[in-house]
């Protein structure tokens, strides 16, 4: 018989080694975020849906101010210009992914 140890391959042996809880997936120099208590992959962070909802409801209440502060006065005259069609998505989209990059970088885990 062999006297070398077993890894545990399972998800919670990766995440007790350093890898993602989640998918399994080891660290291997990659960087993991501490999200609901478990160390995660990026792909798997990008994926939390807490911190997405999180997200969405930052870019709902800045981007609709945004939108009244920058496009205000067009869409009370009741016009709608095309560039308009890409501008306010846009303008939902920044915060959006200011959030997300936020909330990433502050659970960060060496």
């Amino acid at each position: 018989m062999s006297s070398t140890p077993t890894r545990d391959s399972s998800p919670e042996g990766v995440a007790a080694r350093g890898g993602c809880a989640r998918c399994g997936q080891a660290s291997a120099g990659n960087p993991v975020f501490e999200l609901g208590g478990e160390g995660r992959c990026l792909p798997c962070s990008l994926r939390y849906r807490p911190m997405l909802r999180r997200s969405a409801l930052t870019a709902l209440v800045v981007g609709t101010a945004l939108v009244a502060i920058n496009q205000g006065a067009v869409l009370l005259a009741g016009q709608f210009p095309p560039s308009l069609t890409w501008q306010i998505p846009l303008t939902y989209a920044v915060p959006f992914c200011v959030a997300s990059w936020g909330a990433l970088s502050n659970s960060r885990r060496e």
